[in-house]
């Protein structure tokens, strides 16, 4: 009866460490830390449209003024938080009005649920500001796209960009700022 016992305890022991290995692979996810995902995207930016020109022969297609351009409103840099991370944010007034935060040369981790956030928060050095970013106001810009590259991310509309003080690379399933940058006005 004794050995009967024991492999039911070698079994049921068996199955509970399977069970907390495998919900450990999947809430940590820790194949993404050796995995990277670059993304290149340019600017957005408005392309000259062309149109007629009322004394043009009908038809005949004139290029309009080139526009005006996106104009950089807040610039910082990103310091390392939980992560090594390095590489510059801009937000960006594009010529429709529209507002877009860009990454630039971004370095840092990969990682299990990280997001792009505009927050209010003072960006602080060391591990004093890993937890920060979630205490005030934020506004989740959307999933991180890679984590290295060029990418950008737009602004809701109706988000007022200048009651935001920073940027973090947030993870959401563990509630730590990878890195982050304090913008500065332009």
């Amino acid at each position: 009866m004794g050995r009967a016992w024991n492999k039911k305890l070698v079994a049921g022991v068996s199955v509970v460490v399977l069970a907390v290995i495998a919900f450990g692979l999947v809430w940590f996810k820790p194949w993404t830390l050796w995995s990277d995902e670059t993304v290149h995207e340019e600017l957005p930016s408005a392309v000259a449209t062309p149109t007629t020109h009322p004394t043009a022969p009908e038809g005949t297609a004139t290029a309009s003024a080139p526009p005006a351009g996106p104009r950089a409103l807040a610039t910082g840099t990103l310091i390392s938080h939980e992560h090594t991370t390095s590489g510059s944010v801009k937000l960006v007034r594009l010529e429709d009005g529209s507002h877009t935060l860009r990454l630039e040369g971004l370095d840092t981790s990969n990682g299990p649920d990280l997001h792009v956030w505009l927050t209010d928060a003072p960006v602080k050095e060391g591990q004093a500001g890993w937890h920060v970013f979630d205490d005030g106001k934020y506004v989740s810009l959307g999933k991180l796209k890679g984590n290295k590259g060029d990418q950008n991310y737009a602004l809701p509309a109706g988000v007022d960009w200048s009651a935001y003080t920073s940027v973090s690379i947030w993870c959401d399933r563990f509630n730590v700022s990878f890195g982050a940058a304090e913008l500065t006005r332009v």
